[in-house]
């Protein structure tokens, strides 16, 4: 098989299976490529593990690209395919969806204040700030708001939930995140790269994504550029030098799909040595719960939330909703690692 096929293959099933309902006009363009040779043979230049059609057309809106049907879209795809494939080779999907944090309380629930996070696959930060955010949980008794001290805020994010997850208010005390190619919210062009992600017809996303780089770049995190694995070591020990009190919690919030197997195990290894960990990843993804989970039987649209391997609920990747399944209601306790 040419690259030419696989690539029309690729952009054939993301048009079948992934883009309906979240965005008509990626539908439309990942049907149009995969038919059509031209496009296919300009896909094919960019190196395959930068090539997937979420990447891609970010880049083309990025560039400038109309969002237009396919044969429009197509024709500026061909004019501007050198740009196109320099710019896709040097690009990673960072999509950084800071409603994951609506996902993530409920663990962070569980432990004892004051805590220190460390994030793998940060991007520009956004998850490092779930308590700067509001929170508005649904479920069959009504809405739950739980907000920071001094009231609700403009980044308001909204999850439906079934059973009982905990959610307050994390005492958060240092915000570092590991990536290989971090992002500053302070900085206009990554701010046009992070809102570029977000899928056309995914409504209220963009300004959800606005708000919180607001809040990024009002009090940045430490981020620093590097494989995971060799960094985490690293930063956790000047984490706990400059916070001895706190509980150190690192999370891997739907990242580790992005990394190759044996990086994963050596990802997951280090975050456990270096203190409390925290992922939000599909259950087939790796071994490393605590006890084996049913994929057969787990939610088809579904990541599972862990602490420390123990599975608590079945969530949306992107932080939409939580189906809650784990007893724990009272914080447990956690030393600093």
């Amino acid at each position: 098989m040419t690259d030419a096929d696989a690539t029309g293959e690729r952009y054939a099933r993301f048009a079948r299976d992934e883009a309906p309902g979240r965005s008509a006009l990626y539908a439309d363009w990942a049907a149009g490529a995969a038919s059509d040779p031209a496009v296919l043979a300009v896909l094919a230049r960019i190196p395959a593990s930068h090539r997937q059609p979420p990447l891609v057309f970010a880049v083309t809106r990025l560039l400038g690209a109309p969002e237009a049907p396919f044969p429009e879209w197509a024709g500026w795809l061909l004019a501007h395919a050198d740009a196109v494939v320099a710019e896709c080779g040097r690009r990673t999907v960072q999509t950084n969806e800071p409603l994951r944090s609506a996902v993530l309380l409920p663990a962070l629930s569980l432990l004892e204040g004051p805590i220190a996070l460390l994030e793998v696959g940060a991007s520009a930060g956004l998850c490092l700030y779930p308590d700067r955010y509001s929170y508005r949980y649904r479920g069959a008794e009504g809405i739950r708001s739980v907000d920071p001290a001094d009231g609700p805020t403009r980044v308001v994010l909204d999850c439906r939930v079934e059973g009982a997850p905990p959610a307050r208010m994390p005492q958060i005390v240092a915000r570092h995140g590991i990536d290989l190619q971090p992002l500053d919210a302070r900085d206009p062009m990554d701010r046009r790269w992070l809102e570029g992600l977000v899928w056309p017809g995914e409504d209220g996303r963009v300004e959800r994504v606005r708000a919180a780089l607001d809040v990024a770049a009002a009090d940045p995190p430490s981020l620093v550029a590097g494989d995971a694995a060799d960094l985490i070591p690293e930063v956790a020990a000047r984490v706990r030098r400059a916070a001895p009190e706190a509980t150190l919690v690192v999370t891997t919030p739907g990242v580790l799909a992005h990394v190759p197997r044996a990086g994963r195990e050596r990802i997951i290894a280090a975050a456990r040595e270096a203190g409390r960990w925290i992922t939000l990843d599909a259950p087939s993804l790796h071994d490393a719960w605590t006890e084996p989970v049913d994929v057969d039987a787990w939610p088809r649209d579904g990541f599972a939330l862990a602490l420390d391997g123990d599975v608590l609920a079945a969530v949306d990747p992107l932080g939409g909703w939580i189906r809650w399944a784990s007893e724990r209601r009272a914080p447990v306790a956690g030393g600093a690692g």
